[in-house]
């Protein structure tokens, strides 16, 4: 899952050399973990959100056929 966020990402930002992606796995869930630089985090989350969802709704998809349960957090808040 990691390698599909981080290509999708990196195709958005303009530093890409700033991106960070992490991804750990717990009790069965994979949560990954998505650190770009400030002025870049806008073109991720998109406008109200909608292509932090559409990163999200891939993510889903593709995990979804192989019966994990995968996250995507974009950013350092909790």
């Amino acid at each position: 899952m990691k390698d599909v966020v981080e290509y999708i990402v990196k195709s958005l930002v303009s530093n890409k050399e700033a991106v960070a992606i992490t991804e750990t796995e717990e009790n069965g869930e994979i949560l990954v973990n998505v650190k770009v630089a400030e002025e870049d985090m806008g073109k991720v989350i998109g406008h109200k959100g909608k292509i932090a969802q559409s990163i999200r709704t891939i993510i889903k998809s593709i995990s979804s056929r192989q019966n994990k349960k995968v996250f995507v957090k974009f950013g350092d808040k909790e």
